[in-house]
């Protein structure tokens, strides 16, 4: 995680302070254009989703160089976009880690908030997680594994789905996808997930 020219101040902080000023998407490119993290965080919580252009998500996630700004702009912002789907192949597709990460980061971010979602649009992602699983990068695996556990937590038929990819992608015989199959069937056959399905 880049650490130069970070202010130190905590998310919750910065959640409050973005609550206090609300959305305005003209001081958001200001802020991310200062290039310091916690700014940056800000901005991501302060833009305004439908204000948000295909061009400036590319700007934007060409200068991730952390995780926590990567995600919180994912999570926070671009997975809110209704161009968020169609960036996911496409990042997912580079070589730079924190693009490759985002790309993830937005699948686990659609498969927690996109509630309207149909099943298949994340069972038609499996391909791209399959092949993200083989990159043995700690960012990138740690997204990828966290896409997976998000998308088999959203029901019961797709955490069945999820656990048989998992299962697919330890097969791989791969450090990091055997990383990533054991991470994400840890947690989605866990007591904890089988008991919210069952109530």
């Amino acid at each position: 995680m880049s650490v130069e020219g970070r202010l130190g101040v905590s998310v919750p902080e910065l959640r409050k302070l973005a609550k206090e000023v609300g959305r305005d998407h003209r001081l958001a490119q200001s802020l991310w254009k200062t290039g310091i993290a916690e700014a940056r965080i800000v901005a991501a919580f302060v833009d305004d989703p439908a204000a948000v252009t295909s061009a400036q998500m590319d700007r934007w996630v060409k200068d991730f160089d952390s995780w926590d700004v990567c995600d919180q702009a994912c999570l926070s912002l671009f997975d809110k976009s209704p161009l968020a789907w169609q960036k996911i192949p496409r990042w997912a597709g580079r070589e730079q880690e924190f693009v490759k990460r985002a790309a993830f980061a937005l699948i686990a971010g659609l498969a927690w908030h996109d509630k309207q979602a149909a099943d298949q649009r994340f069972t038609d992602l499996f391909p791209i997680l399959m092949k993200g699983a083989d990159d043995d990068r700690n960012y990138v695996k740690k997204a990828v594994s966290w896409a997976i556990r998000n998308i088999g937590k959203r029901n019961p038929k797709l955490n069945r789905a999820a656990v048989k990819l998992a299962k697919d992608i330890q097969r791989m015989d791969s450090k990091a996808s055997r990383w990533v199959a054991a991470d994400a069937i840890r947690e989605l056959q866990s007591d904890v997930v089988r008991r919210r399905f069952k109530n």
